[in-house]
């Protein structure tokens, strides 16, 4: 049975994304983000490529434990950390690393008895204004964690909110505000996200946590993937499984929004909304069949698309069509479905099949 969709995920261009991450913060650790499944791509299959990142970061403890349980043996941090006893138990069965970024996960930790001490990540709220400690309480929650049984180790981090806009003077405000608050401290640091490592190198420190970059997505509001060295690692294929020829004035798909100009042969593509295609692509977004960039028509359904054939006259049922992968940016088809690339990626249902590729 041949699949109806197809994600390829490329190890070979994982691998040279995050040497990329290796030259672009050479004196740093790596904290590979593999969140979300890896922001679609599989996060078991790709926390084994990235056996050499010296740590992961996953946003729940589920995440953590499935990779534990896989086998993974690199530090893991949990963003989200801990919300009460038993997970916290969980986090020193697991030996896991937690992000503590409210003042009730440093009183659970005090109150609570660890058989292992755990390692925590003190995270400090510079600008985001989404998780992370108030600056003005930093250093008081800093000299608690130091005097807490149940913690071995205690780093810190920040997010940074902005970055994706090199013109931005927040990332800049942030930076000194992480400084300051921080003065005095003696602990590693963790501040740049995948447009820290690329456009601002003041924000590398001990630790860096790519995401988006190792899959080979440019992390910038106005950028592709390409522009900064990397290699998209995800290629999604479908195939025409009809094709049909219509007359001028014919309306097409749901709402009949879309109208044949001419007469005209129209494809019938095997991979909608329900496979994560962006339901809100407009017509005109391109695809790729047999190699010819191939216009949308009409509105997204859930298992199909269909495209205009009229410069394809040689199109056959079975021919392939690829909806993004290296000559098809994936950046670019987020921007036809006004969305953000992070979104595609992530949306990419559990009824595509995967192939991994060395």
């Amino acid at each position: 049975m041949i699949p109806a969709v197809e994600a390829h995920i490329n190890l070979t261009a994982l691998a040279h994304n995050f040497a990329r991450v290796r030259k672009a913060a050479p004196n740093s650790k790596i904290m590979a983000v593999i969140k979300a499944n890896a922001y679609g791509h599989g996060m078991i299959q790709v926390a084994k490529a990235l056996f050499a990142a010296d740590a992961f970061a996953v946003a729940r403890l589920q995440e953590a434990v499935q990779l534990r349980q896989a086998g993974i043996k690199n530090e893991i941090a949990v963003l989200e950390g801990f919300q009460n006893a038993a997970e916290l138990m969980d986090f020193a069965r697991y030996e896991l690393q937690a992000v503590v970024h409210q003042p009730a996960q440093i009183e659970l930790l005090r109150r609570t008895q660890l058989e292992n001490p755990i390692q925590v990540w003190l995270k400090i709220d510079s600008g985001m204004h989404r998780m992370g400690v108030a600056p003005e309480a930093v250093q008081a929650c800093w000299k608690v964690l130091q005097k807490i049984e149940s913690v071995s180790i205690v780093r810190l981090m920040t997010h940074l909110a902005s970055a994706d806009d090199r013109r931005s003077e927040q990332t800049q405000q942030q930076l000194e505000t992480f400084k300051r608050v921080t003065a005095g401290i003696e602990a590693e640091t963790s501040i740049a996200n995948s447009a820290g490592i690329l456009g601002w190198p003041q924000t590398h420190s001990e630790w860096v946590r790519p995401g988006i970059m190792l899959y080979g997505v440019s992390p910038f509001l106005d950028g592709w993937g390409e522009d900064e060295e990397l290699e998209l690692v995800m290629t999604l294929t479908s195939r025409l499984i009809a094709i049909k020829n219509f007359k001028e004035g014919d309306a097409i798909g749901y709402g009949a929004s879309w109208r044949c100009p001419e007469d005209m042969p129209v494809g019938i593509v095997s991979c909608g909304y329900g496979d994560g295609y962006p339901r809100h692509a407009v017509p005109g977004t391109l695809v790729m069949v047999n190699g010819m960039p191939t216009p949308l028509l009409a509105r997204v359904s859930m298992d199909s698309i269909c495209v205009d054939l009229r410069q394809q006259p040689d199109a056959e049922i079975g021919d392939t069509v690829l909806l993004w992968g290296e000559s098809m940016p994936v950046e670019e088809i987020a921007q036809s479905a006004t969305t953000i690339p992070y979104e595609i990626l992530c949306s990419v249902t559990q009824r595509v099949q995967f192939q991994y590729i060395t």
